[in-house]
């Protein structure tokens, strides 16, 4: 399986994965402005299909766009294989295109704007995968999608 061509227009959703929460971004149907959408708890594979489901049903989403981790040095992470094959999972369950997107420096950079808002430790690591996955989105969105670089873990 390769990267996906996303639509240019419909709303794409932006996932920062992680084994436990799943911060999710949407952007407009232009794919102009990417908004931090909310922070999904997993629970099991039922739940986890039920919950993507309903969110391409309502937010009529045309793509999604998975965070990929890896190393500084570009090389994949010990995370790098679970987002491609939660990735996998994500199109065989909804039938979305799916394309994988560097995110390397988006929690550190959603940390550092979390370091100005005065809100308790607690409140700021609840809200870190949601403003992750915006950041996500947001450098997708400004990236060159014509010539994507290649996905570590699909070559």
């Amino acid at each position: 399986m390769t990267s996906q061509s996303l639509p240019k227009t419909g709303r794409l959703v932006g996932v920062d994965y992680g084994t436990v929460r799943i911060g999710l971004a949407i952007t407009d149907p232009s794919q102009t402005i990417a908004s931090p959408l909310e922070i999904y708890n997993r629970r099991n594979e039922r739940l986890d299909q039920e919950f993507f489901l309903n969110l391409v049903g309502s937010e009529q989403v045309a793509g999604f766009v998975v965070g990929l981790p890896v190393h500084l040095s570009g090389d994949a992470s010990r995370l790098s294989d679970a987002s491609v094959e939660f990735g996998k999972w994500l199109t065989e369950v909804t039938r979305v295109p799916v394309t994988w997107f560097d995110e390397r420096f988006t929690s550190s950079m959603a940390s550092e704007i979390f370091q100005e808002v005065k809100r308790t430790k607690a409140q700021r690591k609840k809200l870190l995968d949601k403003l992750a996955a915006q950041i996500l989105l947001k450098n997708y969105l400004e990236s060159d999608r014509e010539n994507p670089p290649p996905v570590v873990g699909l070559e």
